[in-house]
């Protein structure tokens, strides 16, 4: 790397000029983090437009924290309107974590805020089996109740609960409504087996109507799914295509693909370990194309960090992908695919491996230990896919025709 690549233009260093020599230091903590020489350069020519502003406010490295507040009302709008703000806010994360300004103080969380809430977690962590990001789910939920109701449970009452599960589900759709319903449930349950409140108030929880294989597998076409995989094709795109294959092949679960580490991954006997639900671990075959793309991605594009995590982000700071950047992954990966539908998230692809099995002759059964379904009834679901098949069996309709 040429030394001269990280030499300011005369402006640039008359804005740092009041900020000096704390920015030299800045530089390296940058590279160490994994951010590229042009990306350096960059951000710091976006620190000087802050740095002017700043200085031109009043404020000087004791107040930098309180002009940090008040540029985000001055750098706002698009994300180039955003930048300066942005490369100012990593510069003070540094000057944090080098001891020059004291550490951002943490608003407390919400398992620190509500005891109770935090032995609920800690319970269906250990008791339960329950993953983090369900627990994360149903923790807004269970705050809401006890800021309704309190968090003396003795004191809680049939009619209450009922009443709070109404409100809170009521100006949503079904699938929210039963999720409410459920965080609520499971919270009872616990406070019943700890004995914190009387036995059998959970059945206050009213039920919503939900007809269990009612509606149909939403699943990608085979000729939508190739649309997606060649629009994941490319050396910059080896990533994308590994965490796709792995969705639409073996069905995992976006938390199951950004958790992904080194060691789940037997190549000798071609298969793959994984945690599901409830901490179950069990063992998937790897086929040729997951495997191939999986080397792929490890040899030619994923980043040098030391982590036994798979999938890394591509850009600086380099960390573990969440669930969330999956499934993001995969929203924009159909995007450029243009391929369309309401159903846009990573399960889309869960259930598109289950109807591939199933028409390439798998058996239910089959598909359900892939999938890893605790209940047979899940993987029945997917029994509807042959929609040819299904319109020579229905029965017509007895009623009076419509108008």
């Amino acid at each position: 790397m040429p030394t001269g690549i990280y030499e300011r233009p005369p402006i640039v260093a008359d804005r740092l000029r009041w900020l000096e020599p704390r920015v030299d230091g800045f530089r390296p903590w940058l590279e160490r983090r994994g951010y590229r020489a042009v990306t350096i350069v960059e951000i710091v020519r976006l620190l000087s437009i802050w740095s002017e502003w700043a200085h031109a406010a009043g404020f000087d490295l004791a107040s930098i924290e309180a002009g940090l507040a008040a540029s985000a009302a001055v750098f706002r709008g698009g994300r180039t309107a955003r930048a300066p703000h942005g490369a100012a806010k990593l510069f003070i994360a540094w000057l944090r974590i080098e001891g020059v300004l004291a550490p951002e103080v943490r608003p407390p969380s919400l398992e620190e805020t509500w005891p109770l809430l935090a032995a609920y977690s800690r319970w269906m962590r250990e008791q339960r089996g329950l993953n983090e990001s369900t627990i994360a789910l149903r923790e807004p939920i269970i705050v809401d109740l006890l800021e309704m109701l309190g968090d003396d449970p003795a004191a809680y009452t049939a009619a209450v609960v009922r009443g709070f599960v109404l409100e809170r589900a009521a100006p949503h759709g079904r699938g929210r409504a039963q999720a409410v319903a459920s965080a609520t449930r499971s919270f009872l349950r616990y406070l019943v087996a700890t004995g914190q409140c009387p036995p059998g108030l959970d059945h206050a929880v009213p039920g919503f109507a939900n007809w269990q294989l009612a509606a149909t597998p939403r699943f990608l076409s085979g000729p939508d799914l190739s649309r997606v995989l060649v629009a994941c094709d490319g050396d910059k795109r080896l990533r994308d295509r590994a965490i796709i294959l792995l969705l639409a092949r073996l069905g995992l679960r976006a938390s199951e693909a950004a958790h992904l580490r080194f060691a789940q991954i037997d190549w000798t006997r071609a298969t793959l370990t994984i945690s599901g639900k409830a901490r179950r671990e069990e063992r998937l075959p790897l086929p040729q194309e997951v495997g191939d793309a999986l080397l792929a991605y490890i040899k030619h594009a994923r980043p040098r960090a030391a982590t036994e995590r798979l999938f890394l982000t591509d850009i600086a700071p380099v960390v573990p992908l969440s669930r969330v950047t999956i499934k993001c992954l995969v929203r924009r990966a159909l995007d450029r695919a243009g391929v369309e539908g309401p159903h846009r998230g990573a399960h889309v692809l869960r259930h598109t491996a289950a109807t591939a099995m199933l028409a390439g002759g798998a058996s239910l059964a089959g598909v359900g230990a892939v999938l890893r379904h605790r209940s047979p009834s899940m993987t029945a679901h997917y029994a509807k896919v042959d929609f040819g098949l299904l319109s020579e069996i229905a029965q017509p309709w007895g009623g009076r025709a419509p108008c």
